[in-house]
């Protein structure tokens, strides 16, 4: 099964630059990264049909602690991400991947895979909080073991 990784989150914010940490650490792995910062939409011009999906981005919660990792599947992606948990790029994010899943069929149908890492600081800097930099190599391990499997 095709994987593409794709990854949210701006550098120079802090822990939200944590989805893009985790890509680069899986792209020198020769895994399919694609890097869409804060823009959702450039998927549209880089989405190959992929039969597979995984987002990877910094969240925001009241109930979990900062550098925690949730792992969320098909619909509980959407359904999650608009009722407990915030994704840095909120909803922005989130409707514009399912105007993208209603232009594009193939996106639609792929199996798609959500990890989040919890912020402790979103705020100008490029330094990432210690509870997210500890976070980095469990997300890669989870990721590559999604990539991999038939899950």
């Amino acid at each position: 099964m095709r994987t593409l990784i794709l990854a949210l989150g701006n550098d120079l914010m802090k822990d939200d630059g944590a989805g893009l940490k985790v890509s680069r650490l899986l792209a020198e792995e020769g895994y399919n990264v694609l890097e869409v910062g804060t823009d959702i939409f450039l998927l549209a011009n880089h989405y190959s049909g992929e039969e597979r999906l995984i987002i990877i981005d910094a969240i925001l919660s009241d109930k979990l602690r900062p550098g925690e990792i949730i792992h969320l599947r098909g619909e509980e992606v959407f359904d999650k991400l608009k009722a407990e948990i915030r994704s840095a790029h909120f909803m922005g994010a989130i409707d514009g991947l399912n105007l993208l899943m209603a232009l594009d069929e193939r996106l639609a149908k792929a199996e798609m895979h959500f990890i989040g890492i919890v912020a402790k600081e979103i705020d100008l800097g490029m330094e990432l909080s210690g509870e997210v930099r500890r976070a980095i190599p469990k997300v890669v391990e989870l990721a590559e073991k999604l990539a991999a499997s038939g899950q």
